[in-house]
């Protein structure tokens, strides 16, 4: 099995350095610079293991954990100049699996890294990372790339589909059109109300028993849409 890591480190070198290390293991390194960064790698990729600096900006390394373990199970190793006893209880308490201080031994991330996803995959506490989700009976099957409603297999295209994806992973959270096109279209956002409102209606016409008033595909005005949990 290919195991993704993601690393989030503000210091480049830190992340290079991982990188490195765990791609002579024959393991993907995702990079981050940051907590917000890191959660948006999450969403856009399959993650079977995440190292994680402490001291950063924006989101630091315990709220960026205490974030994650809202919704995920993956593993966590919180990377950290501080030593004290303290700070490693805390990362421990908000939900960090192991906890590794800076400057570290190569040999002994490997390890640890290798351990942590033993336990994930080999035992059993990773599901796909949600390979299929079932929101009230509209059902997304990730392997398969395929989407259900009301027991039915709905025909998308590949960018209906992305999108469904995208809103159905993230269940309750409010994405704008931009970050909708930006995600689905890999590209930036530049005029793309039409294009996207336009793709929403499609999707509402194939996945809604009703699409005037309905029930999964949300809109939440002035901010834009989710799916409903």
């Amino acid at each position: 099995m290919d195991y993704n890591v993601l690393v989030v480190d503000d210091e480049k070198e830190i992340r290079d350095a991982i990188e490195i290390y765990l791609k002579n293991e024959g393991i993907t390194v995702i990079k981050a610079v940051d907590g917000l960064d890191a959660l948006d790698k999450i969403c856009e990729n399959t993650i079977h293991l995440i190292i994680l600096d402490v001291m950063m900006p924006r989101l630091d390394g315990m709220a960026t954990t205490f974030k994650i373990r809202e919704q995920k199970n993956i593993p966590i190793i919180i990377l950290s100049a501080k030593s004290e006893g303290t700070d490693k209880v805390l990362g421990l308490q908000v939900g960090a699996d192991d906890y590794i201080t800076k400057p570290f031994n190569p040999l002994e991330l490997i390890a640890r890294v290798k351990s942590q996803l033993r336990r994930y995959v080999t035992l059993g506490t990773f599901e796909g990372e949600n390979k299929v989700l079932n929101l009230n009976g509209l059902t997304l099957d990730c392997e398969a790339k395929q989407v259900q409603a009301h027991g039915e297999i709905v025909k998308l295209t590949p960018i209906e589909y992305k999108i469904v994806e995208l809103l159905m992973i993230n269940a309750g959270r409010v994405f704008s059109i931009n970050d909708i096109y930006e995600r689905v279209w890999k590209e930036p956002s530049y005029n793309a109300e039409n294009t996207v409102a336009v793709h929403i209606r499609k999707i509402r016409e194939k996945i809604e028993i009703d699409p005037k008033n309905p029930r999964y595909l949300k809109v939440v005005w002035g901010v834009g849409y989710k799916m409903e949990k």
